[in-house]
C-alpha cells in the first residue's frame, strides 16, 4: 500500500517553498501525495492563489477555508477555531499516514493541532528558528513540539528544536527548501519579469514586502508611512511592492499600499501574488529587496541581492553581511537603502556564505527520511532532556544542581 503524505498549505509564498517536496512526493510510486489547501489560498483578496497550485498540476484533495474577512486579533483567534475543525475533517476524510507542515503561522498551528489529537505523525520543516517581533515565533516553537519529525535549514535550528526536548535522532539538517528554486527551477530573464510586472525593465527597481509585526504595538500604518517617505528619495526605481499577509493590520497595511500605487501609477505596482518563478525572478534582478519578510533574509543573500530589514518583525534570525537592519524611520530607512545600493558596501556585503547557506536541494533530503521513517513507532514521543552540563554556564544558572 502507498505511504499518504499530506502537505498542508495556507499562503502563496509557503507553497513555493513546499513546491519540489510536493513534485517529488507526487513522483515517486510508493508515495501518494495529498495537497490540503487553506486560509490565503482560498482568498480572493489574496489572489486565490489555489488556482495557482492546480495550474502547477497538482491535485487539491481538500479545500479548508478560514473564513479570513477580518484581521482583527479575536478574529483570527476564531478563523484558526474553523480552521482547525475543517483540517480535522480533511484529515478524517484523507486519512493520511504523515502530514508535512512548514513554518509558523495560526493555520500551521491548527492542522498540527488537529493531527495531534487525531494521532496523525506530523513532519515539520523550518522549525528552531526566531522572530521576535512576530506571534508567529511562538506559534513556530508550538507546531515543534506538536509535531514527530522535524527538517531543519541549520546546525543552530537543529539544536535549538533538541534544546526544546526533541529528539536528536528525529532532527534533520536539510537546508532551506526555497533555496531549491534557484537551482531546480527556470526563472524568466529580467524584461520577461518587467513585462509582467508592469514596468519598464531599463529602470532599476526594488522589491518591497511589508508584513505586521504581530507582536509590536504600534499601529502597522505608521511604519508603512516611514516607509514610503523614505522611498520618496529614489524617484528613479520603480517600486515593485507585494501584498502583506493575512496577520492582524494586514488589511490595513495593503489598503494604504494599494492608495499609494493609484496616486504613484507607472512608478509604482503592488501584486497580490507573483507565483513562485516570477517572485524569485523578481528578487534577483531587484536592485534591493525592502521591508520584513524572511525571504529578504533567507532566499535574498542566496541571489547575491542586497536586503534592507525594517523594524523587528525578523529579530532573532541569523544574518548574512548582505543585510542591512534599520528601524521605521524614515531617514534610517533612506539611509540604509543608500548603503545597500553603495556598489563598495555591496562588494564588501556579497561576500561570503550566507548563514541559511546555498541551494542544497532539500526536498531530495526530506522526501528521503519521509519515505523510510518508522509510522509505527514515530507517534511515541520522548522528552529529550539535555545534560546539566549544558546549563552551567548560563547566566544566573545555579550551581547547588543537586538541590533542583
Amino acid at each position: 500500500m502507498r505511504r499518504r503524505i499530506c502537505v498542508v498549505t495556507g499562503t502563496r509564498a509557503e507553497y513555493g517553498l513546499l513546491y519540489w517536496l510536493m513534485r517529488g512526493i507526487g513522483e515517486e510510486p510508493d508515495l501518494q501525495l495529498q495537497v490540503v489547501a487553506t486560509a490565503m489560498h482560498l482568498e480572493p483578496a489574496f489572489g486565490h492563489t489555489v488556482d495557482l497550485i492546480r495550474a502547477d498540476g497538482f491535485t487539491v484533495d481538500a479545500e479548508v477555508p478560514m473564513q479570513l474577512s477580518s484581521d482583527l486579533t479575536v478574529d483570527i483567534a476564531r478563523s484558526t477555531g474553523l480552521g482547525l475543525t475543517g483540517l480535522a475533517d480533511a484529515f478524517d476524510r484523507l486519512r493520511p499516514d504523515i502530514i508535512v507542515l512548514l513554518g509558523d503561522r495560526f493555520e500551521t498551528l491548527a492542522a498540527a493541532a488537529a493531527a495531534t489529537l487525531m494521532r496523525l505523525p506530523v513532519a515539520h520543516i523550518h522549525g528552531g528558528e526566531i522572530s521576535e517581533g512576530a506571534v508567529d515565533d511562538a506559534l513556530r516553537h508550538a507546531i515543534t513540539k506538536l509535531a514527530h519529525l522535524h527538517f531543519v535549514a541549520t546546525d543552530e535550528f537543529r539544536r535549538r528544536v533538541i534544546q526544546l526536548g526533541e529528539a536528536p535522532e528525529r532532527v534533520f539538517v536539510v537546508g532551506a527548501p526555497g533555496l531549491d528554486n534557484f537551482v531546480c527551477m527556470e526563472l524568466p530573464d529580467r524584461e520577461t519579469v518587467a513585462h509582467h510586472i508592469g514596468i519598464d525593465s531599463e529602470r532599476p527597481f526594488f522589491l518591497i514586502t511589508y508584513h505586521p509585526a504581530t507582536l509590536c504595538d504600534t499601529d502597522p500604518v505608521r511604519g508603512v508611512e516611514e516607509l514610503l517617505s523614505a522611498l520618496a528619495y529614489f524617484p528613479e526605481v520603480s517600486l515593485v511592492f507585494t501584498s502583506a499577509n493575512a496577520d492582524s493590520g494586514g488589511r490595513a497595511i495593503n489598503e494604504r499600499l494599494d492608495r499609494f500605487v493609484r496616486e504613484h501609477a507607472g512608478h509604482a505596482v503592488l501584486v497580490s501574488s507573483l507565483g513562485q518563478a516570477f517572485y524569485l525572478a523578481a528578487l534577483r534582478e531587484a536592485d534591493v529587496v525592502i521591508g520584513n519578510s524572511s525571504s529578504g533574509i533567507i532566499e535574498a543573500p542566496a541571489a547575491n541581492v542586497p536586503t534592507v530589514n525594517v523594524g523587528t518583525r525578523q529579530k532573532g534570525r541569523p544574518r548574512a553581511a548582505s543585510i542591512i537592519d534599520c528601524d521605521e524611520r524614515r531617514d534610517a530607512s533612506a539611509a540604509a537603502i543608500r548603503r545597500a545600493r553603495d556598489p563598495a558596501t555591496q562588494s564588501a556585503m556579497l561576500r561570503g556564505n550566507p548563514p541559511y547557506g546555498r541551494p542544497r536541494n532539500a526536498a531530495s533530503a526530506m522526501l528521503a527520511e519521509l519515505r523510510k521513517v518508522d509510522l509505527e513507532a514515530i507517534l511515541r514521543k520522548r522528552f529529550h532532556d539535555l545534560p546539566l552540563s549544558a546549563f552551567a554556564t548560563a547566566p544566573g544558572a545555579r550551581r547547588d544542581y543537586a538541590r533542583v
